[in-house]
């Protein structure tokens, strides 16, 4: 899934309290999802990934020719980092047991009816952001 280029779609980050980037979401307060910051520009050289926290969710980030990906980073057979994999071709390959992912949308290049988490990517002047769901409310 390519990144999105600024302008196609609207959200701010700004400085908080603290001196970190925070996302300021603009009226997308209730379509279920957030941007959330995960990277600059330019900080993942090409065919490289990074593991990254986001509410909770460790999200391998890859730089794959001019473009992010975002996926979950647990492969799901033994647990691996999938951000320390080898990626050729648009596919990371777990550095334990050779599984391999696709990182445009986190298909098993194998099986295909196993998958796992793939997230939107866009750009945000030199930011890179990755659009997470919003947890479910609470019932009582």
């Amino acid at each position: 899934m390519p990144a999105l280029r600024a302008g196609e779609q609207t959200n701010a980050v700004t400085i908080g309290s603290e001196g970190r980037m925070v996302d300021n979401p603009q009226g997308e307060q209730n379509k279920g999802y957030t941007w959330r910051r995960v990277c600059r520009v330019g900080e993942l050289a090409d065919g490289e990934g990074k593991t990254v926290t986001v509410g909770g969710r460790l999200l391998a980030v890859f730089y794959v020719g001019g473009q992010y990906h975002a996926i979950d980073d647990t492969c799901p057979h033994m647990g691996a980092s999938l951000s320390g994999g080898y990626v050729e071709d648009g596919i990371v390959t777990c550095p334990w047991h050779a599984w391999r992912f696709r990182l445009c949308d986190g298909v098993w290049a194998d099986n295909p009816r196993i998958k796992i988490g793939s997230y939107p990517v866009r750009i945000e002047g030199e930011v890179v952001q990755v659009r997470m769901e919003d947890a479910p409310a609470a019932k009582y």
